[in-house]
């Protein structure tokens, strides 16, 4: 941890931007862009799952995401403070359109990698924005029974999104996901859900989103659904999400298909997101 720590000081106090920075690099790319909708998110994730959004061309991400342990857990655990998962991402852009990502979570030591493309945007004369997702997801825990491709997930899903005013958004999040090797016989290999998420601005740099991804697929009873709460707060170089939610991963397969804290009964994780925001671009 305390490597960790050293890493995380190191790079957030790198000047990579000033003050304001992020905030200019937000409004550049949105005024690229006339003639679209743009913010519909301010970040690529809503919480746990994607959004509709893409870094531009030269830009990258680093995201720092925690989940700590539930807070009915009690003093004892420290409400959940005691326990903590993280993961850690980095996210470029290829294009305006199309971005890669890869990340490391330190629940049953997951890598994953991705790619997304942004391939229709909404405008006057275009209802909606859409982006595609690709997944691959691979536990490199220590596990008996579990080699090879068992160990793999591949997730795909159909972002689609509308910004109806200023202040309101409202993603829909069709979802498959294919895992090799799934916990019980009860669950079926290949699991569909309709992931669903919203935004709401509350001031020029707070928004309120909320996220949930209920699955359509037969499921064992040890299984939940993804739920979350939260707020956005945007700063002069940082975007940090604050939510609480029932779910511990950070990543589609675990938090869609794997999920086990029903937070309406209490199970409820405080987490956060914190994103970095570098821009490589030449004579930037």
């Amino acid at each position: 941890m305390k490597k960790i720590s050293t890493l995380l000081m190191f790079l957030f106090s790198v000047s990579a931007f000033g003050q304001d920075e992020l905030m200019e690099l937000l409004e550049s790319e949105e005024a690229a862009d006339k003639g679209y909708v743009s913010a519909t998110f301010k970040g690529t994730r809503v919480i746990n799952g994607h959004s509709i959004e893409t870094r531009s061309n030269g830009v990258l991400e680093f995201i720092i995401s925690h989940r700590f342990g539930t807070l009915n857990s009690g003093y004892e655990e420290f409400w959940g403070l005691d326990f903590s998962n993280i993961r850690l991402g980095l996210e470029y852009g290829l294009t305006d359109n199309l971005n890669i990502g890869i990340g490391r979570s330190s629940f049953d030591k997951v890598i994953d990698a991705f790619v997304k493309y942004r391939f229709l945007r909404q405008s006057d004369r275009t209802p909606v924005t859409a982006t595609f997702f690709s997944s691959i997801a691979r536990k490199t825990v220590d596990q008996i029974g579990l080699e090879g491709i068992d160990r793999n997930a591949y997730t795909s899903q159909l972002l689609i999104a509308r910004k109806f005013n200023s202040n309101f958004s409202f993603q829909l999040a069709p979802t498959v996901i294919q895992r090799n090797l799934v916990a019980t016989n009860d669950d079926a290999n290949l699991l569909i859900a309709i992931g669903m998420g919203a935004r709401y601005k509350v001031s020029n740099r707070i928004a309120i989103v909320t996220e949930y991804y209920p699955q359509v697929s037969d499921k064992s009873d040890q299984f939940q659904n993804a739920f979350a709460i939260g707020v956005d707060i945007e700063t002069g170089g940082h975007v940090f999400q604050l939510h609480f939610t029932n779910s511990v991963q950070m990543n589609e397969r675990g938090f869609i298909g794997e999920t086990t804290d029903d937070f309406w009964d209490g199970d409820i994780h405080y987490g956060f997101n914190i994103t970095r925001v570098f821009d490589l671009r030449p004579n930037k």
